[in-house]
């Protein structure tokens, strides 16, 4: 039986670049997405041309009182596509990035990254608990910048240290069920990511590189191929880990 995937945020950049890869791998994906339908069903057919079935749902992960309405609609796409009632790995990737200095990065930013990418992933987590089959996967999608510091990212990387605390405890909550949960966490990527801010601005480009022991800052393909991997039987024991995948990013 194939598994199943649900990846927050997958329209686009990392999401879109993982469903491919786990499609490659021989799984089945639900394309979770905010606000771009066009885009999502592209992704859904592109998947589908790999042979694997697809779906796109819409959801936006700062409305937390919208998903116990969304897993009623998973539920339904599980029995009706799949003839399933549930689901085996969750990839919490959906996000958004403020590049602003501590002094100027006002409360309604700050509250914005941490619906997103903190109570998003709780509450998310929680209400698709009870669809998650037994021995399945959580992938919380960090960042490099929990390890080292970049002026400008002071919020976003505070969230993200609080997806990785919250990482180890899903782990141990989780566990008797044989659910393991990890924290994969990207150095500088050359996305659209915070206005393509690593991918368009060549002086940053350029100085996240010189950082790099590979010698240049990330792409999409150097990541979603890495979580599919994470996916896989060969690393069913793997948990309560935080991987860092940069290429020895400030190292």
């Amino acid at each position: 039986m194939s598994k199943i995937a649900l990846i927050t945020g997958a329209n686009r950049g990392l999401g879109r670049n993982t469903a491919l890869s786990i499609a490659r791998h021989g799984g089945d994906v639900i394309v979770a997405y905010r606000g771009n339908a066009a885009q999502a069903g592209e992704v859904v057919a592109e998947i589908e041309a790999l042979g694997r079935k697809a779906v796109a749902l819409q959801l936006d992960v700062s409305e937390m009182a919208s998903f116990p309405a969304f897993a009623d609609t998973l539920r339904d796409s599980l029995r009706k596509i799949w003839g399933r009632d549930s689901f085996d790995h969750l990839v919490n990737n959906a996000g958004h990035g403020e590049f602003v200095p501590i002094g100027e990065t006002t409360e309604a930013q700050f509250d914005g990254l941490f619906d997103v990418h903190v109570k998003g992933v709780f509450f998310l987590a929680q209400a698709l608990l009870p669809l998650i089959a037994d021995g399945g996967r959580i992938v919380n999608f960090s960042t490099g910048l929990t390890r080292f510091s970049s002026p400008g990212f002071a919020a976003y990387a505070a969230a993200k240290g609080a997806v990785e605390t919250l990482t180890r405890y899903m782990a141990q909550e989780f566990g008797p069920r044989g659910i393991a949960v990890n924290a994969v966490a990207p150095g500088a990527i050359e996305t659209d990511f915070g206005g393509g801010i690593v991918r368009d601005n060549p002086d940053l480009n350029a100085k996240f590189a010189g950082l790099t022991a590979l010698g240049r800052v990330g792409l999409p393909d150097d990541i979603g191929p890495m979580v599919a991997s994470l996916l896989s039987d060969d690393n069913r024991w793997v948990t309560a880990q935080r991987i860092e995948v940069s290429g020895g990013q400030a190292i």
